[in-house]
């Protein structure tokens, strides 16, 4: 029994110090960068602050883009600038051949009037469909910047140990662009920012604000919902109010494929696959209060977590409204449009770089299996094209109610920036383990 026992703890040992070297380097990369993360902080903090109170709108971020393409050049990175109309994109190369990987940050803000009191709050205004509004980071879009910010000056203080390559990729009009504009991920890539050199991963963190700072969220496969527009044009025919008999009422048929589209969710969908919302969430029509208009428009949402939901429910939003329309005598354009495809972790990329996030959050259990959300992210036009993971970075003042704190996309939605510093470090510790570990 003693003999085994010597020949098995021999082994191990053996074993342990055949694989020590590599894992020993790894782990005092990991660990330089997490003590080069903790000294960005109160740069990272004056970065988002700067940002917060100079909001700018999608395809318009001209002075955030010129930020971030001075700091890329102060640190001797290769600066592409004007990507997808405001984009900027960093290329630190690594002290020796290998991998490519890419990290992202979104840009923009949103035309919502900040409510909260601070000394750095926006008081931005600009038009927005015809509307004079604030504009406001209220997606953390601010955080996700200065957190790349400081993940690039990380990573180029440790260059000379990275075999490979970073992109570092900052993207303009991920809420989208205005009517008529195309932006967004889908811009970047089609305009070829996963190439030259060709990126063979992609990660990309969010800030969020209902998670306790010091945690990481993640999920493989469909983490987040895929969204589309849908808008649905009602022709009937006109007539004065007091004589509805003449018309065909698009106002009333209108209002009864509103009632129809809620079955399609309750009643239609197989909701033991996956989640599904389809919301209405503006109608038009009409100028006066007595006259029957001839057109009235719907506009909704519709978001899904797979791919054959998605087109099961866009089969049955153009079914319900045509017939619906057509038993009233009027008629039901339907045009659906994607905005984001469903935000898609792939799996075995997540497996290999959990320990990764476990690394950057310090403990096994600050990294948590979350459950999908039905939020949507154009990142995933990436993650279409290459392995991807996006990660959640928790926002919340420790002890602080999830249920008591502003949502995301709204006037009070506010950041604790004592969690900025472990978005650094997750950005970096992911993309310097990606190119130093073996698949």
């Amino acid at each position: 029994m003693k003999q085994r026992y010597f020949f098995g703890v021999a082994a191990a040992l053996l074993a342990g110090a055949a694989a020590s070297p590599a894992a020993a380097q790894n782990a005092a990369l990991d660990a330089r960068i997490a003590k080069l993360s903790a000294q960005q902080e109160a740069k990272v903090i004056a970065w988002r602050r700067d940002l917060h109170e100079h909001p700018e709108l999608g395809n318009q971020e001209t002075r955030t883009a010129g930020i971030i393409a001075a700091h890329l050049k102060s640190l001797g990175l290769e600066v592409q600038t004007g990507v997808a109309r405001t984009g900027v994109v960093g290329i630190l190369k690594g002290g020796k051949p290998g991998p490519v990987v890419a990290l992202r940050a979104d840009m923009d803000a949103l035309p919502v009037t900040e409510k909260n009191e601070l000394p750095f709050a926006s008081k931005a205004r600009t038009q927005y469909n015809g509307q004079e509004v604030g504009v406001m980071h209220a997606c953390g879009h601010d955080t996700h910047v200065a957190m790349l910010m400081g993940a690039a000056e990380v990573l180029s203080q440790v260059k000379k140990d990275l075999p490979g390559t970073i992109k570092f990729v900052f993207q303009p009009a991920e809420e989208g662009s205005l009517p008529g504009e195309e932006g967004g991920a889908r811009l970047m890539v089609k305009e070829g920012v996963l190439d030259n050199p060709k990126v063979d991963a992609m990660f990309g963190v969010h800030i969020n604000a209902q998670t306790e700072v010091g945690t990481l969220k993640y999920r493989p496969g469909g983490e987040m919902a895929s969204s589309d527009v849908f808008t649905i044009k009602v022709k009937g025919k006109s007539a004065h109010g007091a004589y509805p008999w003449l018309s065909v009422d698009p106002v009333v048929t209108a209002s009864q494929i509103v009632m129809g589209l809620q079955t399609i969710v309750s009643r239609q969908a197989e909701l033991t696959e996956d989640a599904a919302v389809l919301t209405v969430g503006m109608i038009h029509g009409g100028v006066r209060n007595n006259i029957i208009p001839e057109q009235v428009e719907l506009t909704g949402t519709i978001r899904t977590l797979n791919k054959d939901m998605q087109r099961k429910i866009w089969e049955s939003i153009r079914r319900t409204a045509t017939n619906i329309a057509e038993s009233a005598g009027a008629t039901a354009e339907v045009e659906i449009v994607n905005y984001a495809p469903v935000t898609f972790n792939d799996p075995k990329l997540t497996e290999r770089m959990l320990p990764s996030l476990r690394t950057a959050a310090g403990s096994a259990d600050k990294v948590v299996l979350q459950k999908a959300v039905t939020g949507a992210e154009d990142f995933a036009f990436f993650q279409e094209k290459v392995p991807g993971l996006f990660v959640f970075v928790g926002g919340m003042s420790k002890g602080t109610d999830p249920a008591t704190t502003a949502p995301h996309h709204t006037p009070g939605f506010r950041i604790d920036e004592s969690g900025l510093t472990l978005g650094v470090k997750t950005l970096a510790t992911l993309a310097a383990d990606y190119l130093t570990t073996k698949k």
